[in-house]
């Protein structure tokens, strides 16, 4: 007996959106603007997001 036609294909594999160098150019980028904000809730997020972007280097 053959084996059915409707066979599931495995999903490709993920591949990365941003390279090293983006997200090394995104933190100076958020470091550049965190030096210019005045509202300390907004810095706080932006160095909450600083800080993420680092633990994927």
């Amino acid at each position: 007996m053959s084996e059915p036609e409707t066979k599931q294909k495995e999903p490709s594999r993920a591949r990365a959106l941003l390279s090293t160098a983006d997200m090394r150019l995104l933190r100076r980028a958020l470091e550049s603007h965190a030096k210019t904000l005045e509202d300390r809730d907004e810095l706080a997020k932006v160095n909450a997001l600083h800080h993420r972007l680092g633990t994927y280097n």
